[in-house]
Parts: structure tokens; C-alpha cells; sequence
């Protein structure tokens, strides 16, 4: 069966079997292996291509993002379904993650019922323990006082907090509670005086990965893709070896090198937005099921401890 549009069952272009099957491989998120202090990513859509081999490590996680429970526009009717889909990716892989990041817009409006959809759908994952950090979506109703209730616990100031787990430091940081002019993310003074101290312990061998919503770096700063403050934030870590900086929020797979640092945006398990810049503007971008390959792409990224350098391999899907 082609990933074409069969029928169009409500005339908006978008037959809703075709576009889940699309997205099912599409959308589903990004498989991270550290092994011997060399962290490597793998798009979930093209598991088979590689050698199982190369899937094990010290080290394994999945990053997902944007599920925006509680959408129902044309761009996705079936926002629950894609992100089931991705859970089955997900629980197909050769090993189980030991933990997957989710990196916010869990769901649309906030809702205690969204949330709960959210959370049933997740328990299904084959995984230790999943990790969030909240979305502007998060935070609409209670300054992100639900959020942090259910999903929060243990973490400090507006949810942000950090582990370690097999040589690696991980931090989560939230940057979606007091947006800039333009919707642009902001750390906060609170926030930052916390990640410098948070650092100041490690070793500057230890492999750093940071995940927050709102990319750490200027994407497309006209439509708040970026974080006014993320410039200080990542000066404390100028002395690590291996950072990599995991972010959502603009629903495509986008990376961006800078000395030691590796910027990777995550694509949405719910719908597409337009490249940065587009006249249509930000917001959810509806696209017949068949083009959608064409608008996604895959990133391949591996970073080593000490002094080597990064390689970045970007293809889209279609390719």
C-alpha cells in the first residue's frame, strides 16, 4: 500500500489512514547510544537500515516531543494515534531505552483530561523511567503548577532539575514561563545561577546533555525560536568536551554545530510547522500524507569526550 491520500473523508485534504501511516515512520523521535564516551543519534524512522550492533552501548535513550495531546485541527485529527505510533517504534527497538526525555507541549490547553490521555498513552512505553520538561502549552492555566504536580515531582523552581545516569550529566531547564517579546524562551536569573553551580562539580570529560523546550540557540528569533538568555547558560559549559543540547517546539529536525556544542530541535509526534521564515508563518501546518516524507529529515550526530571533532549527517526522508 502507497503513502499516498486514498480518500478524503472531511475535504481537507488529508486522508486520516494515510496520514497516520506516514507518521508512524515519519514522526516518531531520535535514538541516542553513548558507547566508550561517543554519544551517536539514529533517526527511530530508519531502525532497520541499521546494524544492531551499533544500537547497543553504555547508554541508550529516546527523546519525543510535542504531542500536544488535546489537538484535534486538520493538521492532525488523531494526535493520540501518531503518538501511539511512536510508542510502538519506541518499544520495537532491539533494547529498551533506559529512559526517554520528552521535551514538552505534552499536551494543547493544559487540561487535567489531556494530561491524563498523555500519561495512560506513555505507560505503554517499554522503558525505566520518562523525563519531561514542560511546553508553553504546559503552563497556560496555573503557571505550570498541574504540570509540575504530576510531572515535576523533586524538581526545583519551575520544574528544572538534573541526574546522572552511566557517566553522562543530564539537565533539564524550563524556558517557556516568562516568554520574551516575540514568544522568544527565557532561563531567568533564578534558573541560570542554578545550572552554574549545578556544573561546577563535573569533571570536564563528563558528556553534558541538556533538554528544555524552546531551542537553545537562534533559530529563527522573529517567531521565538530561541532563548534570550540560552548565551549565559551555555557559557558554563565552555570547559566540557561533549555538550549536545536537545530542544522541540518547532515540530522539525534541525541541528547546528558550534565548537563542542551540538544543537538538535526534535520533530512533533503530532504535526509539521513551516521552515523558518515562511510567509504562512508559525503554527500547525497541514500537508497531504505523500509530501510529508519530503518535509521531515533525519539527523545522524555523534560527539567524543576530550578533543575530537563532531560529525553531523543531515538527509531528508525522502531521499
Amino acid at each position: 500500500m502507497s503513502d499516498i491520500i486514498i480518500h478524503d473523508q472531511s475535504d481537507d485534504g488529508i486522508d486520516r489512514r494515510g496520514f497516520l501511516k506516514c507518521m508512524a515512520w515519519a514522526g516518531t523521535g531520535a535514538l541516542f547510544v553513548l558507547k566508550g564516551g561517543v554519544l551517536n543519534s539514529f533517526a527511530m524512522s530508519k531502525m532497520g537500515l541499521y546494524d544492531k550492533k551499533d544500537l547497543k552501548g553504555d547508554l541508550s535513550f529516546v527523546q519525543i516531543s510535542d504531542s500536544h495531546i488535546g489537538f484535534n485541527k486538520p493538521a492532525n485529527p488523531d494526535v493520540v494515534g501518531t503518538l501511539q505510533a511512536a510508542i510502538s517504534k519506541i518499544n520495537a527497538l532491539p533494547t529498551p531505552p533506559a529512559f526517554v526525555l520528552h521535551t514538552g507541549d505534552l499536551t494543547q490547553l493544559s487540561k487535567d483530561t489531556e494530561f491524563d490521555t498523555l500519561d495512560q498513552a506513555l505507560k505503554g512505553l517499554k522503558t525505566g523511567r520518562i523525563f519531561y520538561v514542560p511546553g508553553e502549552h504546559d503552563v497556560l492555566n496555573d503557571n505550570g503548577q498541574l504540570y509540575r504536580d504530576r510531572f515535576g515531582k523533586g524538581s526545583q523552581g519551575d520544574g528544572w532539575y538534573s541526574f546522572d545516569h552511566n557517566g553522562a550529566h543530564f539537565i533539564g531547564l524550563v524556558n517557556v514561563m516568562n516568554l520574551k517579546a516575540g514568544g522568544l524562551g527565557s532561563l531567568g536569573h533564578e534558573q541560570l545561577e542554578w545550572l552554574e553551580k549545578d556544573v561546577k562539580h563535573l569533571k570536564s570529560s563528563t558528556p553534558v546533555v541538556l533538554f528544555a523546550h524552546i531551542p537553545l540557540w537562534s533559530v529563527y528569533p522573529q517567531w521565538g525560536w530561541g532563548t534570550d538568555d540560552s548565551e549565559q547558560a551555555l557559557s558554563y559549559l565552555k570547559r566540557f568536551g561533549s555538550v549536545t543540547v536537545l530542544n522541540g517546539h518547532i515540530h522539525q529536525t534541525m541541528q547546528k554545530v558550534e565548537g563542542k556544542v551540538t544543537f538538535h530541535t526534535a520533530m512533533s509526534t503530532a504535526f509539521p510547522q513551516p521552515a523558518p521564515g515562511a510567509p504562512q508563518g508559525p503554527g500547525p501546518m497541514k500537508v497531504p500524507a505523500e509530501k510529508l516524507n519530503s518535509l521531515l529529515g533525519i539527523t545522524d550526530v555523534n560527539f567524543v569526550r576530550g578533543k575530537h571533532s563532531l560529525a553531523i549527517i543531515d538527509s531528508a526522508l525522502a531521499g
